[in-house]
């Protein structure tokens, strides 16, 4: 396991410090970053993200904590060291691209180098192979005026890397752009981590650009409100796969990243109870089922809330849906309370006699969405199969595969259609069991 490249540590960067106007921007930030990592500083304006970003550039020195980079602390370099350092250690992509417009495209990515003392030929020959790798080759004697603002983001990161940092610090840099090169842009980024394994630094507030990063910061207040790891990218930081599920609220996450986890699970709860239900009903059951969830309303009050008049405040549905309804809802939470259990001690490694008790009963719930025969075999195997799912071994697609999977191939033996209800109904449990954490 590498040494964190970028190390912080009850980091709190406090502006105006001592004046009436003392704003602290950041408070307690606390988090490891990795050589190779793409992490996404994600949050909305004025979360701090930004000042982070200014923190680790070495031009905002903390007003408390520890912040490390490359192991060691920027702010005891002289004026020379720190120089080197934000020229050498760090490459810097801004969303307004700050390019000289006076000078060639060239000139501008070669511009670091001349700090460095590097001849006009070998300053030149880099340049252009760096243009060449943002495919730009041909483009070197224009000036910045005569590019597209995409073009213009590709010479920022050209020369951003002429240098060949260690880390590159993008702040928003796709804020100025439109959606095909803000593509072109992230893609690009994405092959330089993946090829020159730089650590790459992204400060953003579009979701959209999640799916880039290994691991998303989520920021709030001046906080590190939680840390999620992205399921669909190989982990270089240390991820206990068994004590950080992968289920359906990761891929909620991106699609509502400013929301808590338990308005995730209150979206999850939604998504499986409406089909043909108006927006402004499905906000209202949103509230309705919230209270649910929290404990704050027993099922008689829920039902009575969905099945009252949209006008008197309730949802407006008809009698019969919402009993169906407050049943279903009512049925997962209580079920859900297993899984809670098993976590807890799971999760604190106690090993306990009434493991096999409770696995067996999460089985009897999942065979709630299967009317067809069991055989003891069939039964071992799907037992196996949710131990293996609720211990985090398994992901959703794996249980999935091994409940449709013939009993000739070692599976469970349900169709399709079965094999996805059960999945489905079980994740659901999942979802409402899994304990609310800061971090992941």
């Amino acid at each position: 396991m590498p040494q964190p490249i970028i190390r912080t540590k009850n980091l709190e960067i406090t502006y105006n410090l001592g004046k009436e106007n003392e704003f602290k921007a950041t408070r307690g930030v606390t988090g490891d970053i990795y050589p190779g990592e793409v992490i996404s500083f994600f949050g909305p304006s004025g979360c701090g993200k930004s000042t982070i970003f200014y923190s680790i550039l070495g031009i905002l020195e903390p007003s408390a904590g520890e912040l490390y980079v490359d192991g060691e602390n920027p702010y005891t370099y002289t004026p020379e060291q720190m120089v080197h350092f934000q020229t050498k250690t760090i490459g810097i992509i801004y969303q307004a691209f700050f390019l000289i417009n006076s000078i060639s495209v060239l000139e501008n990515v070669a511009l670091p180098l001349t700090f460095l003392g590097m001849n006009e030929k070998k300053r030149r020959k880099r340049a252009n192979q760096l243009l060449e790798r943002v495919s730009l080759e041909g483009q070197g004697d224009k000036f910045p005026t005569d590019l597209s603002g995409g073009q213009m983001q590709r010479v920022s990161v050209a020369r951003a890397m002429v240098n060949n940092p260690k880390i590159l610090l993008a702040d928003e840099p796709t804020g100025n752009l439109d959606s095909v090169s803000t593509k072109q842009v992230m893609e690009l980024l994405a092959e330089i981590n993946e090829t020159e394994k730089t650590t790459i630094i992204l400060i953003t507030h579009n979701a959209a650009q999640l799916m880039y990063a290994h691991r998303v910061f989520y920021m709030g207040d001046g906080k590190l409100k939680r840390i999620v790891p992205n399921p669909d990218k190989k982990q270089i930081a240390k991820i206990d796969r068994q004590k950080s599920m992968v289920t359906e609220l990761d891929q909620l996450s991106k699609m509502y990243p400013y929301s808590n986890p338990t308005e995730l699970k209150v979206k999850s709860m939604v998504n499986y109870l409406t089909q043909d239900i108006s927006f402004d009903k499905i906000l209202r059951m949103e509230e309705v089922i919230a209270r649910m969830i929290e404990r704050k309303m027993s099922k008689k009050e829920f039902y009575e809330s969905l099945s009252q008049k949209y006008s008197q405040g309730g949802v407006g549905l008809t009698e019969a849906v919402s009993e169906v309804m407050a049943e279903k809802v009512e049925h997962i939470l209580l079920q859900s309370e297993d899984v809670r259990r098993y976590r807890r001690r799971f999760e604190h490694n106690i090993f306990f006699s009434r493991e096999d008790k409770i696995v067996n009963k999460l089985t009897k719930y999942v065979l709630e969405e299967f009317k067809g025969h069991m055989t003891p075999y069939r039964l071992r195997l799907l037992r196996e199969s949710v131990r293996e799912r609720i211990s985090g071994v398994t992901r959703k697609e794996d249980f999935y595969a091994q409940l449709n999977k013939s009993t000739k191939e070692g599976g469970v033996g349900f169709n399709k259609v079965s094999a996805r209800n059960i999945t489905e109904y079980f994740e659901k449990i999942i979802i409402q069991g899994i304990e609310a954490k800061a971090k992941h």
